[in-house]
Formats: C-alpha cells, structure tokens, sequence
C-alpha cells in the first residue's frame, strides 16, 4: 500500500433513529431503535482505513461533546487528525431516520466542521503517494468554501484528488464547484447529482459530459445506482457497467461511502478502475446488510463476498449447460 488517504471534508455526530415510515407533518412517530454514531466523512474514511490504507484527516473538528466523540470515534478506527480542535464551537450533529425500507432521511446541523480558513489547515500536507478526499458537504459552507478550494487547487499535481459532490451539490457556488472539479482526479456521484452537474441525459452521456466539459484532467468518473451498482468511463473513452450484487439490505445509510473509500482504497494499491468498482460495489452491498453508517466491511470480508459471488455464478453456469 503507498501512501495515505488524506481526508479534507467534514464529520459530524449522527443521531439514527429507525421508524417504520416517516411521520406525516404534524404527527409524531416512535422510533424502535437510536443510536448515536460517528458519521458524516467518518464513514468514507472507515471504509478506506478497513481495506487497507493509512487515513489521516484535514477538517476541523469541535471542542465539546460532539468533538469529543468523534476523536473517541477516530482513536479506535486508527485515524489521525491533524488540525487542533475549534476553541469555540462543537462539531455538528446529524439526525438520521432510517425506515422499515432501508431508506433514510436527514436534518443535519453544522458546528465547527463548517468552517475552515488556510491557516487551520496549514498542518495538512500531502506527499507524493497520497490520495486527497473531499466532499461537497464542506464546499456547501460559506465558512469553509474558498479556503478549501484553494487548498485544492494548490495540491501538487502528482496527487490524486477524489471528490464526492454529494447530494448537497445544488447548493456549492457554481463558481467554487466549477474550480474543484477542474482539479478533480475521480469524481464518484449518484446519477441525481451527476446531472445537477452536468445536465440531464442518460448515464452514458452524463459520464462523457462530466469528462470532457467538467473535469478535463480526471482518469475517469463513476456514477452510482445502489443496489444496480455503478457506470464508469474513463479519460481514453472506455466504459463499463459494473452490476451491482443482490442482498437483504437492512440500512443503506452511508452505502455510498463506503463505495468510495473502498473504491480509492483499490485504486491506491493499483487495482484497475473497472475491477475496483467491483470491489467498491462488494463492499457497499455488504455495509447495507449492517446497521449504521460506519458499516464498511475489511479487505477480507469483501474477497470472501466476491469468491462465493464468484463460485456461485460458476455452479449457476454449469446447472444451466447441463
């Protein structure tokens, strides 16, 4: 494995709450579960520390409870954090309701995570071998935007630069948005995000616009569907859709984090993009028969996943030859 996972977005403290089905406005509902967990970037960056990578994060995180939670939270997963702790505000907290069909929904309210300046992350260093990651949660902040996309924008240019636009992309200046992607290495996003982007059109379209008018020095884009797994084209034009693998899911809250720390995870020990989205897509399948965001399974896990996948579509094939 060379190199780290430096992480430059945000965590915060999630509140996960499980109910049958969200309540209608005005009424009230009783969960039949709640848990408090880290989450947020904490998810993706679980998922990259279990599958093989040394994880360091570049974000703020808070002085009170929620902080302190989170740095219990990072200590037992074996992440660094590098910037001292906010002096003034808490990190920020995450209500989570997950329904009976595994979906969920979010309220979330920002606390130190929020605001970044160049100063504060002044001991964040990349070195050639690693592999910087941010999300467009920390870009939808006023507080911590323009420091961040031009810390971004000043990486050396041997480092690959992940971005995850998230669902909040809708609300990042087009301007800010615009100058990130530019430097993007991969962009990994679900295909409402992909055309928040880059316009409306099928994924196949969507992936080509994201490449030649969006980020025109990535090695290529990879545009989720969940349980269908995800499409990816790469700069010299190839394209592959890699299925996804059919589970039980019971939680698929932080699934698609999980997709992309693995993800970068494979890609960083040089697993070509077409295979590591097959084992990005292992590793998501997996989280969602897990409760909790954090839900990310080890390397060994997921070999073990892929070879029974493997020995399984082997008998199916020779039951239908015979």
């Amino acid at each position: 494995m060379s190199g780290r996972l430096v992480h430059i977005g945000s965590a915060v403290v999630d509140y996960v709450y499980r109910i049958d089905a969200l309540p209608a406005p005005g009424a009230e509902k009783t969960a039949s579960g709640f848990a408090q967990v880290a989450g947020g970037g904490f998810n993706m960056m679980v998922a990259a520390s279990r599958t093989g990578m040394t994880v360091v994060f570049g974000g703020q995180l808070g002085s009170g409870p929620n902080g302190d939670f989170l740095r219990a939270a990072f200590a037992a997963e074996s992440i660094e954090t590098l910037t001292p702790a906010s002096p003034v505000m808490d990190s920020g907290n995450c209500v989570a309701m997950i329904s009976s069909d595994a979906e969920r929904t979010f309220v979330s309210w920002p606390g130190a995570e929020s605001v970044l300046s160049l100063d504060m992350m002044a001991p964040v260093q990349a070195s050639a071998g690693d592999w910087v990651f941010a999300s467009g949660y920390t870009l939808s902040y006023s507080g911590s935007r323009d420091a961040l996309a031009d810390w971004i924008e000043a990486l050396p240019a041997n480092i690959p630069f992940v971005f995850d636009p998230t669902p909040v992309v809708a609300d990042i200046p087009r301007a800010v948005l615009d100058r990130v992607l530019a430097r993007t290495t991969w962009l990994s996003c679900n295909t409402t995000e992909a055309a928040e982007i880059a316009g409306l059109g099928d994924v196949e379209a969507l992936a080509a616009r994201l490449l030649s008018s969006h980020c025109p020095k990535a090695e290529g884009v990879v545009i989720r569907a969940g349980a269908k797994g995800c499409f990816v084209r790469l700069a010299d034009g190839s394209t592959k859709t890699v299925p996804g693998f059919k589970v039980d899911a019971i939680d698929t809250n932080g699934a698609g984090d999980t997709h992309i720390g693995s993800f970068v995870s494979a890609l960083s020990r040089g697993v070509p993009a077409f295979e590591a989205a097959r084992y990005a897509n292992a590793a998501a399948a997996l989280s969602v028969t897990r409760h909790g965001g954090s839900s990310a399974p080890n390397n060994e896990e997921i070999q073990e996943f892929l070879s029974h996948h493997d020995r399984s579509s082997t008998a199916h094939g020779r039951k239908q030859e015979a």
